[in-house]
C-alpha cells in the first residue's frame, strides 16, 4: 500500500512542458532523498533547478514544506531575484536565494544547486583546516572544492560576488561556519557530489572524536587521485547514472507521492 500524497493540490503535468515536468519529478526526488538521508534543518535549505529552456527561471521549494512532503506540482517557479512568476499558493523564502541566485547567474553550467546545514557539515565548515584528506570519499571532493568566509545570514546580495569567486569552477563549497553546497548539471549529479561531501565531513568528525592521531593521505597519491578522478567524472555523471535510479526505486517503494 503506498502512502497518499503529502500535499494535497493539483497535478501542474498537463501545465507545463514535458521538459519541465521532468525537472520538477527529478528536483521533488532530490527533496524526498534529502530527508530520507537526513540532510534536511527543517525548512531552512534550499534546492534549485533551472527550468528547462528557460535560462533566467528556477524551481525551488514553496516555504514552510518539509522536504518529505515537496512532490512536482508543488515547487515553484521563480525568477532570479526569487520573485513568483507564476501563480501558486506557497510562499517564497526570496532571501534565502540569494547564494543560489548568484551561482545561477554565474555558472551556466551549475543547472542544480544543493545547499545543507548539516550537523557534520557545519562541524567541519567550522574548522579552519576544512575538509582534510582522511578518507577515500574526500578524494573526489578535494579534487573540486572552494570555500567562503562567513558574513551572517545570506541576506545581503552584495555578498554574491565574493560567492561566486570562492566557488570558481568548483563543484562543492563549503561555507564556513554556515553548511554545504554542491553545484552540477544536473539534479542526480548534484546528490551524489553532496552525498560524498557530507560522507567525507561525517568521516572527519567521527575520525577526530576518537582522540587518535590522525592519518592524513599523502600528496602523492592525493595528486595521482585527482587525476583519476577527473579523468573518471569523480563524483560525478558516471557515478550518478550508477546511483540516481537506484534512489528513486526507493523513493518510489517508500512514498511515490513526490512524482504528484
Amino acid at each position: 500500500m503506498t502512502k497518499a500524497a503529502a500535499l494535497d493540490i493539483p497535478s501542474l503535468k498537463d501545465k507545463v512542458s514535458p521538459e519541465e515536468w521532468a525537472a520538477r519529478v527529478d528536483l521533488a526526488a532530490a527533496y524526498r532523498a534529502c530527508a530520507l538521508f537526513g540532510w534536511e534543518d527543517l525548512v531552512f535549505t534550499h534546492i534549485s533547478l533551472r527550468v528547462p529552456g528557460a535560462e533566467e527561471q528556477f524551481l525551488i521549494n514553496p516555504y514552510g514544506v518539509f522536504f518529505d512532503e515537496i512532490s512536482a506540482s508543488s515547487l515553484v517557479k521563480i525568477d532570479l531575484e526569487g520573485n513568483k512568476v507564476e501563480e501558486s499558493p506557497f510562499p517564497v523564502n526570496a532571501a534565502g536565494f540569494i547564494i543560489h541566485s548568484a551561482i545561477h547567474q554565474a555558472r551556466h553550467d551549475a543547472k542544480c544547486v544543493l545547499h545543507t546545514h548539516t550537523l557534520n557539515g557545519v562541524a567541519v565548515a567550522a574548522q579552519h583546516g576544512g575538509l582534510l584528506p582522511l578518507s577515500q570519499h574526500s578524494m573526489s571532493v578535494l579534487a573540486s572544492i572552494g570555500y567562503h568566509d562567513y558574513e551572517g545570514p545570506a541576506l545581503n546580495a552584495d555578498e554574491k560576488p565574493r560567492l561566486v569567486a570562492d566557488l570558481g569552477t568548483a563543484g562543492n563549497l563549503i561555507l564556513r561556519n554556515h553548511g554545504l553546497l554542491t553545484v552540477a548539471e544536473t539534479v542526480a549529479d548534484a546528490f551524489v557530489r553532496m552525498y560524498y561531501l557530507e560522507t567525507s565531513c561525517a568521516i572527519q568528525v567521527r575520525a577526530q572524536a576518537g582522540g587518535g592521531e590522525l592519518i592524513h593521505i599523502g600528496k602523492e597519491i592525493l595528486e595521482t587521485a585527482y587525476g583519476q578522478m577527473q579523468a573518471g567524472g569523480g563524483a560525478g555523471s558516471k557515478a550518478s547514472r550508477l546511483v540516481w535510479p537506484g534512489i528513486l526505486r526507493r523513493l518510489d517503494r517508500l512514498d511515490p507521492s513526490y512524482k504528484n
